[in-house]
């Protein structure tokens, strides 16, 4: 393998891990489904769709991956699904 193989190797490796981080959302008792469907469509730049899928995932399966990314982009995100008062967690 020469140099620019490795480097590009290398490169590609870790962009793959720049982007295993994930918004994992958990059910709650508290906040009603419209409240959660419109939060992820105004932080998470979910479609309406998307956001009804992932809010019945949460009810039914008690949490839900709602965005992957890198950390970086993530993490305001997060905080901001934590400030409306959902359960979220950045992993």
């Amino acid at each position: 393998m020469s140099t620019i193989e490795k480097i590009q190797e290398d490169v590609l490796v870790a962009e793959a891990i720049d982007e295993t981080n994930q918004i994992v959302l958990y059910n709650d008792d508290v906040n009603t489904f419209d409240h959660v469907i419109e939060t992820l469509i105004r932080v998470c730049d979910h479609t309406a769709i998307q956001a009804e899928q992932c809010a019945i995932l949460v009810h039914y399966k008690g949490k839900c991956t709602v965005k992957t990314g890198s950390f970086e982009e993530l993490k305001p995100q997060c905080t901001q699904l934590l400030e409306a008062g959902l359960s979220a967690e950045l992993v």
